[in-house]
């Protein structure tokens, strides 16, 4: 008689307060049997890397669905990965507005209920030294806030736009590009999210603007305060890619940023999502 065995998660700590190293086999991700063991990790690491493991986007699709509900990219279409490049020439039309992309952001602040984690994986690098994605951990970084930094900014809230992006990377942007952006909208979300387990994050980025019930430029100035402390070196890891390497990121409670490559070297990810599951509050 066949004997079932049960196989365990191994990992490494990257570093003290972000990511760590999965170093299960290929095979052993696709079984699902991992699955529940990987959201645990996830959420108490923020970043998770499996080193050159070498997913097909059939394979990067299935392992997704391993760990939670599949958001797919495309309404109707449920086996499709996305894209992501800055060149016009992958990427199409969205290669101008993932510009945005290249300074610290978390997807989805335009929702009530943000995506749970995206996964990337690396079929093409930048040239060696550029094009690494940074991460922050926005838990990590609450937490070690002092005590009276966390009573000002407890009850705060922030408007938060898809436009105000624009600026960081075309400061004199055309009135219909900026009009389009600003068709999206606005939302408000609390700068400090509160979350069913209890912990808490901060909710800041590049699409973050205004202060509730603030003077504008001390609340730009706070919000700058926030980004600046939140992507200090003990609270951010960032990850120089290989052809094959995959990452998962907490979204709930990380920022990414895409670093500076050339827009012609031909680097190009692929992402898949997995759907939301707890509101801003």
């Amino acid at each position: 008689m066949a004997v079932e065995t049960q196989t365990t998660l191994t990992h490494e700590t990257i570093k003290d307060k972000i990511g760590a190293y999965v170093l299960n086999s290929k095979e052993e991700l696709l079984s699902g049997t991992l699955g529940d063991a990987l959201r645990d990790l996830l959420e108490e690491r923020g970043v998770l890397v499996f080193p050159k493991i070498g997913f097909t986007n059939e394979e990067q699709i299935a392992f997704t669905k391993t760990l939670g509900t599949y958001a797919p990219e495309r309404k109707g279409d449920e086996e499709e990965v996305t894209k992501i490049s800055i060149d016009p020439a992958i990427a199409g039309p969205t290669a101008e507005y993932l510009k945005g992309s290249l300074y610290w952001h978390i997807d989805g602040t335009m929702q009530e209920v943000p995506i749970l984690a995206s996964i990337l994986s690396c079929k093409k690098p930048s040239p060696k030294g550029t094009g690494n994605t940074g991460f922050s951990n926005t838990y990590a970084a609450y937490d070690a806030l002092p005590q009276e930094e966390k009573d000002r900014i407890e009850d705060l809230k922030v408007r938060h736009g898809a436009w105000a992006t624009l600026f960081f990377y075309n400061p004199e942007p055309p009135v219909a590009m900026l009009k389009g952006m600003q068709a999206i909208g606005d939302n408000t979300l609390p700068l400090v999210w509160t979350h069913k387990s209890g912990r808490k994050s901060l909710v800041i980025g590049n699409t973050a603007h205004t202060v509730v019930d603030m003077d504008v430029m001390e609340g730009r100035l706070l919000l700058n305060e926030l980004r600046e402390w939140a992507t200090r070196e003990e609270f951010t890891y960032s990850h120089e890619w290989s052809e094959g390497d995959l990452v998962i990121w907490d979204n709930t409670g990380t920022m990414h940023r895409a670093e500076w490559y050339d827009v012609t070297s031909g680097r190009l990810m692929v992402r898949t999502k997995l759907e939301g599951e707890e509101p801003f509050a």
